[in-house]
């Protein structure tokens, strides 16, 4: 087909009237075009021929799912609903866009697969086999290239090794030495038949320790400076026929910034941390372009992903870095962010008022119309039609929630691993028993013994979600979990209380936790005074603190495990 340049420039005597018989013909033909066009129409658009132009909902050629500092996350605690997270989730998203991509890829700057740059040693044998589970989640939702932290050398190179051979993703760091390591440093994807130069670099030797801890230098892993290191990295990927460039950078924003001024033929650049410590969540700075250079991060432990789509159309070449417009647009970017804070903030109040019963079921209802409108809205920028004409990118951050669904596979994974820990722990720690108490100090008793003297107390207790939960972590094979379990129980890990498996009288979050030991209460309770008579409300942090919760009003909360008996006068 020519083009309308084409057909503009012929000679005046070619354009001659049709006869009224090829009249008829093309309107024939035309009847039988727009036919197949609305057929076609129920089926996702996909890149037209002739690379000029493109439909609202034209399938991206590539798709780079992109993850930084997921940090050894699996998945959120579950003590409230509507948690930011999941590799499950992760997956359903994956799976739900399949059809509307032509090929996807996922990229990661760590930290990837420990939490803590230092893992203790009761704890390294779960913490492995947790990040073997997220190293075989990740391969199915085709982890390509990964750039290392500090927290993935914390259970060995060996180790490292075989979590990166697992995931069957490369591990790119073009700056680093890591002995019998090796790092790559590039590599060339293909996704969607567009080749994808990926350079990694990090600083593994140059992470802070977390603040209390004390440095552990890295055994034969040292780094030296990025830039060079990128620089080298790109012409490199050139020559080898890339049309499009990536930096997995575990090195900071701020070097990661400097990577972008210094190499602007970049199309995007994924930062990462040099390591980090603690389960706490972060909020990841918005994106924004250095030039024309993308620079993109997420929030850590997989509460956010990075979803980077490449239009690549007629106009491209067949070899060598291609031109792509920016689809995106700062201001819908800013937007986005603004709309998405907005969301969180109504989803944090609404977990709350869920379970407060001063909250009318109305307010509630009108919270949640109220987020609905708000995601519309965000949905509504994130589907605005792409570049109409010319090869571009787009860019849009996604939550990882509950409502995305679980993916079958990840999910079964996910229960494996539970399986796994949760047998094994109940072997490794069948005999650590709690230290003795103490000469004249209280050990716990259990709230058997609490209710000889405090029975409507213990009424109250029943009918608390405190009472069930031990039952709530054997119900996911989670009892025996050191992640889990000290929560769930009473006197964990202390004198005369709980361990992994010696919690005979102490299952449940019960009257000791809050109130103290009470064994000397209990043997003399007129001479003894109970240890914590009205506990305070910052008691209840001690597990109910973000990320294991959105937000907690631990004065407000109290009423929830108040009764008759127990904190309010008893009713005649």
């Amino acid at each position: 087909m020519l083009s309308d340049s084409s057909r503009s420039s012929r000679p005046a005597r070619a354009r001659r009237p049709a006869s009224r018989a090829l009249l008829v013909l093309l309107a024939a033909f035309l009847g039988c075009f727009c036919l197949l066009s609305a057929c076609e129409g129920c089926r996702p658009s996909t890149t037209p021929a002739d690379g000029t132009t493109a439909t609202t909902n034209e399938a991206p050629r590539a798709r780079l799912y992109l993850v930084s500092d997921l940090a050894g996350a699996l998945e959120p605690c579950g003590c409230v609903k509507d948690q930011l997270g999941g590799m499950d989730h992760f997956g359903a998203l994956v799976t739900a866009e399949k059809g509307k991509v032509v090929d996807y890829a996922t990229l990661a700057a760590g930290p990837l697969f420990f939490m803590d740059m230092d893992i203790p040693d009761e704890k390294k044998s779960q913490e492995i086999a947790k990040a073997e589970t997220i190293a075989a989640t990740l391969k199915t939702l085709k982890l390509a290239a990964f750039a290392p932290a500090k927290n993935g050398f914390a259970a060995g190179v060996e180790t490292l090794a075989r979590l990166r051979d697992a995931s069957g993703a490369a591990l790119l760091a073009a700056n680093v030495s890591a002995g019998a390591l090796a790092p790559a440093k590039t590599k060339i994807i293909d996704v969607g038949g567009i080749k994808i130069g990926v350079i990694g670099v990090a600083a593994p030797d140059k992470a802070a320790p977390a603040p209390g801890q004390k440095e552990t230098p890295l055994a034969d892993v040292t780094s030296s400076p990025a830039i060079p290191a990128v620089k080298e990295g790109v012409a490199a990927l050139k020559k080898e026929g890339a049309q499009a460039l990536v930096v997995l950078a575990a090195v900071g924003r701020g070097e990661a910034k400097r990577i972008a001024d210094d190499n602007p033929e970049l199309l995007a650049i994924l930062v990462g941390s040099t390591g980090a410590s603690g389960d706490s969540n972060t909020k990841a700075a918005p994106p924004e372009k250095i030039g024309d250079v993308l620079v993109v991060e997420t929030a850590n432990h997989l509460q956010t992903v990075g979803v980077l789509d490449i239009h690549l159309r007629g106009d491209a070449p067949k070899a060598g870095l291609v031109t792509l417009a920016d689809g995106t647009g700062i201001e819908r970017m800013q937007k986005r962010e603004e709309l998405t804070g907005r969301i969180d903030e109504l989803r944090k109040k609404i977990a709350t008022w869920e379970t407060d019963k001063s909250i009318s079921p109305r307010d509630v209802a009108a919270r949640k119309a109220d987020v609905a409108k708000l995601e519309a809205e965000r949905d509504a920028l994130d589907k605005a039609p792409a570049t109409a004409s010319g090869s571009s990118y787009r860019y849009v951050m996604r939550e990882i929630r509950d409502n995305l669904g679980a993916d079958d596979a990840v999910k079964a994974q996910m229960g494996a691993f539970y399986k796994k820990v949760n047998d094994a722990n109940k072997i490794a720690f069948k005999d650590k028993k709690p230290a003795p108490v103490a000469k004249g100090e209280a050990g716990y008793v259990g709230v058997e013994a609490c209710a000889n003297c405090h029975e409507d107390a213990k009424k109250v207790w029943d009918g608390t979600g405190h009472a069930h939960a031990y039952a709530t972590l054997e119900k996911q094979f989670k009892e025996a979990n050191l992640d889990c379990v000290g929560c769930h129980v009473t006197g964990y890990d202390k004198p005369g209380g709980s361990t992994v498996t010696h919690v005979s009288d102490l299952k449940d979050v019960q009257c000791e936790v809050c109130h103290g030991p009470g064994s000397l209460h209990a043997a003399k309770p007129d001479d003894v005074r109970i240890p914590i008579a009205r506990p305070t409300p910052e008691a209840c942090i001690a597990c109910h603190h973000p990320p294991h919760v959105h937000t907690f009003d631990a004065k407000a909360k109290m009423s929830d495990i108040l009764g008759p008996g127990h904190g309010r006068p008893l009713t005649k």
